[in-house]
């Protein structure tokens, strides 16, 4: 069963609240900007995106609020001074980005109330957040309204001039290593996710080769009981049908073998659960030779 809403039928908070926690994790545009009078703000957003990289152009929204439908500082100095820093947040710094959400005054510096260090950019006018380990330097190409009533956004449209990067996130071929970012991303109400080495995974991008499709596995494997949606989808990615390897040798194939070789159904399904363990691990050609064993 579901539940069906029509949006234009419920509140423009619940509308949010639905939302908010459905389109998520979204990563975090936490952006200094500056007035035309030298005044510094500091913001976190949650409307934030990549969406082209060349030219590399970024997406974030400092929405009308729900509660009041007033604008952002930080979209009224852009309108002025149309340049931002965009910082990386990461999970060592959370604590403090939220702290900066506060609807302090105009006019109040957000790098003090929040113990941010300012680092001065190379090429745009407001400073850079020290303590982020990716910092951006970007000047706005557009600002778009999506409308005047509570809560539409106003997508701001920047590209990225320049990117500072702490040496400290590098791998030894001087790339970002995935693993060393601590990223944090915005999901509903209260809620964050921590990206790290402990929850990240890894997806096997398919090549210029197109994939197999799930339509086109052996029917065995296609309707087992075991194999996950996932589990296929990983089977699938193979550009042609995998042939038996005679030279694979595995112990715990030859135990399945050996213990249920009487019983065909019972073989049937420890060879896919043994298949399950290893895609789990992303082992697919072992996989495949686990799976073909009994053609």
């Amino acid at each position: 069963m579901y539940k069906t809403i029509l949006l234009k039928d419920i509140k423009v908070a619940e509308v949010q609240n639905f939302l908010n926690y459905v389109i998520a994790p979204r990563p975090i545009c936490f952006a200094s900007t500056i007035d035309s009078k030298g005044s510094v703000n500091l913001s976190p957003f949650s409307y934030f995106n990549l969406f082209s990289v060349n030219p590399p152009v970024i997406i974030f929204s400092p929405s009308r609020k729900v509660r009041d439908n007033t604008t952002k500082h930080t979209f009224e100095n852009l309108l002025e001074v149309p340049e931002v820093a965009v910082n990386i947040v990461t999970y060592n710094m959370v604590q403090q980005v939220s702290l900066s959400s506060c609807e302090f005054p105009k006019g109040t510096d957000e790098f003090i109330k929040t113990g941010f260090t300012k680092e001065p950019s190379s090429v745009i006018k407001p400073p850079r957040v020290k303590e982020s380990p990716v910092q951006m330097e970007c000047k706005v190409i557009e600002i778009k309204s999506l409308g005047k009533e509570p809560g539409a956004g106003n997508l701001i449209i920047a590209e990225v001039l320049l990117m500072h990067i702490s040496e400290n996130i590098l791998d030894k071929n001087g790339k970002i290593d995935q693993q060393k970012l601590d990223l944090v991303a915005r999901l509903g109400g209260n809620w964050y996710a921590r990206i790290n080495r402990d929850n990240l995974f890894e997806v096997e991008k398919p090549t210029i080769l197109i994939g197999l499709g799930i339509d086109n596995l052996p029917e065995s494997i296609k309707h087992s009981n075991i194999l996950t949606g996932n589990h296929l989808g990983q089977l699938a990615n193979v550009h042609e049908l995998p042939s038996v390897d005679p030279s694979f040798e595995d112990e715990i194939l030859k135990n399945i073998f050996q213990y249920y070789s009487l019983n065909p159904e019972e073989m049937e399904t420890e060879l896919h659960l043994y298949a399950a363990a290893l895609l789990n691990e992303g082992k697919v050609n072992e996989a495949w030779q686990v799976l073909l064993a009994l053609a």
